[in-house]
């Protein structure tokens, strides 16, 4: 069914309302905080947020002032600011997920000998907050730390959705629907293939169905909080995976996550 698009929310002055200028400037800072190695493109933020491009420059503008953004001189690409990476130390003391759970990031690297991911879900997205490389030579890095992507497109990201209830599933991946094709094979489709085998399996499964070649495996993390927010998974090269070595590599992942929950949880 066609839904009609929302009119903007303006005030008395006909200019937008200040939850429509946050919520716009918000995703702004999704999108920058997504590809902020690399630096993102005025146009391509405009598009990806569905903004006009005067809007968005305008919203850019008071970031870049406020020292939430960066825009580098002589170059079009912009960045997350210093009072981005200042606000991310404060709450820090709050969110230590990262600092408990590196040793065994670590320990599950070793073993496996492989790369190891911690995902956290914001929103509709998933954000890997820490990784762990293992020994072996040819290693699988197709997520920085840092890096936003839908909820889905990465195998930590598809264990946090084994755990959320057929609607809330389906509004995610609605939402994130125009951005699925970004990476590599991944559309609806594909998506939803890999959320039905997961969800008989009882773990995250990518299996070439994102790039070619890569396989991983995911768990979410369970606590005494409500649902899981974090997840636990392995990426390696796909010939590495026998169904032995996959079965044995996720039995150590419910492992870890076990007593991640744990934790967690303050038991």
């Amino acid at each position: 069914m066609l839904r009609s698009k929302p009119r903007p929310i303006t005030n008395a002055r006909g200019r937008p309302d200040g939850t429509q200028s946050i919520a716009r400037a918000v995703s702004l800072l999704k999108e920058i905080a997504a590809h902020n190695f690399a630096g993102s493109r005025l146009v391509d933020l405009a598009a990806h947020t569905d903004l006009k491009a005067a809007t968005a420059h305008r919203i850019l503008a008071s970031l870049v002032r406020e020292g939430l953004v960066m825009h580098r001189r002589g170059s079009r690409q912009y960045f997350l600011g210093p009072l981005a990476y200042e606000l991310g130390l404060a709450s820090s003391m709050h969110f230590n997920l990262k600092e408990m759970s590196a040793p065994m990031l670590r320990r599950l690297a070793r073993t496996t000998g492989d790369t190891v991911f911690l995902t956290v879900r914001s929103g509709a997205d998933s954000v890997v907050i820490d990784r762990a490389e293992g020994g072996y030579p040819i290693k699988v890095l197709t997520q920085e730390i840092g890096a936003r992507r839908p909820l889905g497109s990465t195998v930590g990201g598809l264990a946090l959705l084994l755990e959320l209830d057929d609607e809330e599933v389906e509004q995610i991946v609605a939402a994130n629907t125009p951005r699925l094709a970004r990476y590599g094979h991944l559309s609806v489709e594909v998506l939803r293939r890999m959320i039905g085998r997961s969800r008989s399996l009882g773990y995250g499964l990518n299996e070439n169905d994102i790039f070619e070649g890569v396989t991983g495996v995911g768990v979410a993390i369970p606590h005494g909080f409500g649902r899981p927010s974090a997840a636990l998974s392995v990426i390696a090269i796909s010939s590495r995976w026998t169904p032995e070595r996959r079965e044995e590599v996720v039995e150590l992942l419910k492992e870890s996550a076990r007593q991640l929950g744990q934790v967690l949880s303050g038991e």
